[in-house]
């Protein structure tokens, strides 16, 4: 059955479908839920918690993207909702040191990094670079989306960024460094 047939169903009330739905889905919302909590329980409830939104605001599903990745948006907004919650406030910009980065700069990792160390590295950051790292390196979004995600500029998404890649190549470099190679 087509995802749009079970959400037809879903609109209904039909308990089946959902929970057809929800099983298709939740492993992968998991693991997105997972990689902004770092908590398995606060994972899990994150992952709960947006699929009961998603449940409720079916009538709002248009179709004009996939139900995943209109899903993936609820569950990223949920996860960043709880870290709010959480007093994890984003630093604000110190805008002496402010400064316009290049859209083009080129950032590259040495080809032995493995992509569990790149994981590790990015969970090491500080809590602006890292949102912002993952969702525009692992989630796929741009400037714009960021800035309406967390509330700041595009400037300021494109300056965490640069940032964040800048400490994510040296955390690499140094781990390089120390295993021989």
């Amino acid at each position: 059955m087509s995802d749009l047939q079970l959400i037809e169903q879903c609109k209904h009330c039909d308990r089946k479908a959902q929970m057809t739905l929800y099983t298709k889905y939740c492993n992968g919302m998991f693991i997105i839920a997972n990689r902004y909590l770092r908590d398995t329980a606060a994972a899990e409830d994150a992952m709960q918690d947006a699929f009961i939104k998603a449940f409720q605001k079916l009538s709002q599903f248009n179709g004009d993207v996939t139900f995943g990745a209109w899903l993936k948006r609820i569950v990223i907004n949920t996860c960043l909702d709880s870290i709010k919650s959480k007093k994890m406030e984003l630093q604000s910009l110190n805008t002496e040191v402010f400064t316009m980065v290049d859209e083009n700069d080129d950032w590259t990792i040495a080809d032995e990094a493995t992509v569990s160390e790149v994981l590790a590295a990015i969970e090491t950051l500080p809590v602006n670079y890292r949102l912002t790292v993952k969702l525009f390196l692992l989630e796929g979004y741009d400037h714009q989306e960021i800035s309406e995600i967390l509330q700041i500029s595009e400037n300021a998404s494109r300056t965490y960024l640069h940032r964040g890649k800048a400490k994510l190549k040296e955390k690499l470099k140094h781990l390089r460094y120390g295993t021989g190679y």
